[in-house]
This record gives structure tokens, C-alpha cells and sequence, in this order.
């Protein structure tokens, strides 16, 4: 007897078997980890996508599905191919991108992000969020003109983030992404970047006492919000030790507030990273800070050809005008809640435990329970042969509009039920049509 599909099981497309010679020519398959195909569904994920427009993505095979997942992490808040933002940039194309000169572009960012923040009063530019981090520890280290950073958060691919993971425990595993390896990260760098946990004020003193910090490197809020007082004593031990703070922004900057969430906590840092949101898609990262500090960026050599490039600071100009306009952050900041909210709905229906974390507009949950990560594997199995590019986090933009996301969570309905027979006994390795998610660094064959 033949054996029988698996429930929803279909022929690999166009895009696995394009996932599948990309690993042959590109170590790791792609140049982001968090867009493996590995992430999300080992086998069967779409890969590639062919068009994106609002909040719907077309695979190589022309499947069209809505994005109930990252919104190509994070980068895309008015959503994909916003109409007002692509007129720029095509302008930007049809006179010309690059040249000798440089933009004026630049000049107009900067003095637009430094209205946005008061405290600050230069910026720096760079295309990606990892190299701005790198710009910020840089110009940090030079202004406090020590070499020891304690961090909080994820912070990048660079040398200076990962030789946390020099030590011989995997320190950098509660920052976001575990199994980062430092394999190529010279052993002098060795103690240079020092870890604490959110919240943990204790275990930042402590560093603080017994090292010599000079640069405090964290994100604002990720996962959870502050304790009461938490950001305030930071900013306190920073001050009374003459230490650089830096909050980096990449990932929450415009989403709760226009301009960094640090606004929202009324702290204040010396320097702050913006990035991922900022261009609507378009690549364009800010490194914003006092002139005291960023002065320090002339006593040490930070420069790159394609930073002078027109198209990022095109973009982020209108981004901002439209976001300023349509006051996006208040939308997906309230469209994050609203999914907060039916993702809790749907676990009391059913009987489940789950735990909703992360700003709103970065919603995710996580079922507590030992077979979590099966969970999500078969939601992102289920919601895929319905349409549906999820599984348990939800990177909110204006385009995902309240009927967006009552297809979506009647969709998802039978799927907690589904979950719901597991917990109860069945199992759920029967459901999957092949491995389980990544959930984080792997060497990829």
C-alpha cells in the first residue's frame, strides 16, 4: 500500500528548489538569518518572493499570500511598495543616485531627525542597522576613551558584539538569537563586551564596578517593558560615571513614538540608533547623539562610498512625512494590541496557555508548553496552505487593516483547535510534513 500525504502536503515550488541552489552558491543560503527558510518552515517555505504590495507577497509561483508575520522584518511599516515613498525614489533614480558631490538629501535628514529627538544634535549615516551599531560603538569608545561596552539586546553581526561569545558559555543566548558563533573574531577582543539582562540593574553595577565601561550599549525594550525606574537608574549610573549610553533603536524606533520609543520613557541617551523602519524598505540607518559625543567621530576614521548614496535618505524623508501625516506609529501601535488581544481570545477558547510579549506593534506570543516550538511549526504549515505567511509573531503596518485581521484570526481558529487535540494527546509530529523551525544560528548544508 502506497503511503498517504500528509494533511495539507504539496510539491515543493519553484522557490524551495531556488532555496536549494542557493545553498550551493551562498554560504548559509541568504544574507540574513532571520530569512532562511530554515526559520520558518524547513522544506516547504516559499523562499523568494516575486512582488509585494501592501501586505500581501506573490512567490515565484505567483501564490499570493498576506504577510502575518514579519513584514520583511520590521522594515516596512506604511507596508510593501508604498506608492508615496516609491515616487521619491524613482525621482531619485531619474536624476541620478550618485556622484562626486554629495546629497543634499543627507542634510535634510539630519536636521529632521534632530528635530524629532531634542536632546540630540548630529547624526551619522550608514545603510544597515549592524553598521550603525558599529558606528555607534566606535564613536562611543572614542568620546569615553575607554574599550569596554556592556550590552543589552541584539545588536548586530560585528566584531565588537560578538566576541560577548568568546567566553566559554554561549553568553549572547538570551539576546535575541542563541548558537551565535565567534569563529572568526579575534581572541583579544576577549572581555571587551559584557552582558547583562534587561531589568537587571544589579548586574549592570556590578559590571560597572568591577570593570572599566566605558560605553553602556542596550535596546530601550525588546521583549518586555521597563521595570519602574529601570531606564532612569541607568541613565543615573551613566551619568555619575562618565559612561557613553547608547539605546539602540533599530528595531523600536518609530513604532510606539515618532522617533525612538526612549521618547515615550522621557530618558535620554547620549547616542541612539535608528534604522529598519526609517526608509520604508529602502536602506537607511541614523546614528543621532550629543555634540560632545559625536564630535568623537572626527578623531577616528568612520567612512563608506555607499553611505553617500541618494536612495536611503530620499526614502526616509518621505517616510517620515508620510508617517507624520497618517501618525502610522498610533495605528500599528493600536493594530498590535488589537492582535495581542485575539491571539488571547483564541488560547482561552480553546483551553491553551500562551504568553503575549514585545511592544505592540512587534506583537509575538509564545504557548506555554514543552512541544511550543512543534506549535509554531505547524502554524506556520497550516496558515501557509490558507494563504498566510505567520506563525507567532505579528510586525504590525498601517496596511493590515481590521478586516486583515479577522480573515486572518478566523483562519487561525481551527489551527488553536488543532493545537488544542495536541496538548490533549495528540501528536503533533503526525501533523508536520517535515522538520521542525530553526530558532536560531545552524550551520546549513
Amino acid at each position: 500500500m502506497s503511503e498517504q500525504p500528509k494533511r495539507g502536503q504539496a510539491e515543493p515550488g519553484s522557490g524551495q528548489a531556488l532555496w536549494k541552489r542557493a545553498k550551493q552558491v551562498i554560504p548559509g543560503g541568504n544574507m540574513l538569518l532571520s530569512k532562511r527558510a530554515e526559520m520558518f518552515l524547513p522544506d516547504q517555505w516559499p523562499a523568494y518572493f516575486s512582488k509585494a504590495k501592501g501586505c500581501q507577497v506573490w512567490d515565484l509561483d505567483g501564490n499570493e499570500y498576506t504577510d502575518m508575520s514579519y513584514m520583511s522584518v520590521g522594515t516596512n511599516t506604511l507596508g510593501y511598495g508604498h506608492p508615496e515613498v516609491d515616487e521619491a525614489v524613482r525621482g531619485t533614480v531619474s536624476a541620478g543616485n550618485m556622484s562626486t558631490l554629495n546629497c543634499p538629501e543627507e542634510v535634510y535628514l539630519a536636521e529632521k531627525l534632530v528635530e524629532l529627538h531634542p536632546w540630540a544634535d548630529m547624526v551619522r549615516f550608514a545603510r544597515s542597522g549592524g553598521e550603525a551599531n558599529a558606528i555607534a560603538v566606535r564613536i562611543a569608545r572614542a568620546a569615553s576613551g575607554r574599550d569596554k561596552v556592556a550590552i543589552c539586546g541584539y545588536h548586530g553581526w560585528h566584531d565588537w558584539y560578538l566576541s560577548a561569545n568568546l567566553r566559554d558559555d554561549d553568553t549572547l543566548a538570551g539576546h535575541l538569537l542563541p548558537g551565535l558563533e565567534p569563529a572568526g573574531v579575534p581572541q583579544g577582543l576577549r572581555g571587551s563586551a559584557l552582558p547583562f539582562n534587561y531589568n537587571d540593574f544589579e548586574a549592570l553595577e556590578a559590571l560597572v564596578n568591577a570593570h572599566d565601561i566605558g560605553v553602556i550599549k542596550m535596546e530601550v525594550v525588546r521583549s518586555h517593558e521597563p521595570d519602574e525606574g529601570f531606564l532612569q537608574r541607568v541613565r543615573r549610573l551613566a551619568t555619575e560615571r562618565n559612561i557613553v549610553l547608547v539605546f539602540d533603536e533599530c528595531t523600536s524606533g518609530f513604532r510606539q513614538m515618532f522617533g525612538g520609543v526612549h521618547l515615550h520613557f522621557g530618558v535620554e541617551p547620549d547616542v541612539a540608533v535608528l534604522g529598519k523602519a526609517l526608509g520604508n524598505g529602502y536602506a537607511i540607518a541614523g546614528v543621532i547623539g550629543r555634540r560632545e559625543v559625536m564630535d568623537a567621530a572626527q578623531t577616528t576614521f568612520i567612512s563608506s562610498t555607499f553611505w553617500t548614496e541618494r536612495i536611503g535618505p530620499t526614502a526616509a524623508l518621505k517616510t517620515l512625512e508620510v508617517m507624520e501625516r497618517v501618525r502610522s506609529w498610533e495605528q500599528i501601535t493600536h493594530t498590535g494590541r488589537e492582535i495581542k488581544s485575539a491571539w488571547e481570545a483564541l488560547a482561552d477558547k480553546h483551553g491553551l496557555s500562551i504568553t503575549t510579549f514585545g511592544l505592540p506593534a512587534l506583537a509575538g506570543f509564545s504557548f506555554n508548553s514543552p512541544s511550543a516550538l512543534a506549535y509554531r511549526t505547524l502554524i506556520t504549515q497550516e496558515m501557509l496552505a490558507k494563504g498566510y505567511l505567520a506563525g507567532t509573531n505579528v510586525y504590525a503596518s498601517i496596511e493590515h487593516t481590521p478586516e486583515v485581521l479577522a480573515r486572518f484570526f478566523e483562519a487561525l481558529d481551527p489551527v488553536f483547535g488543532l493545537i488544542k487535540e495536541c496538548e490533549d494527546g495528540r501528536d503533533v509530529m503526525s501533523l508536520l510534513n517535515g522538520p521542525l523551525a530553526h530558532t536560531g544560528f545552524k550551520r546549513l548544508n
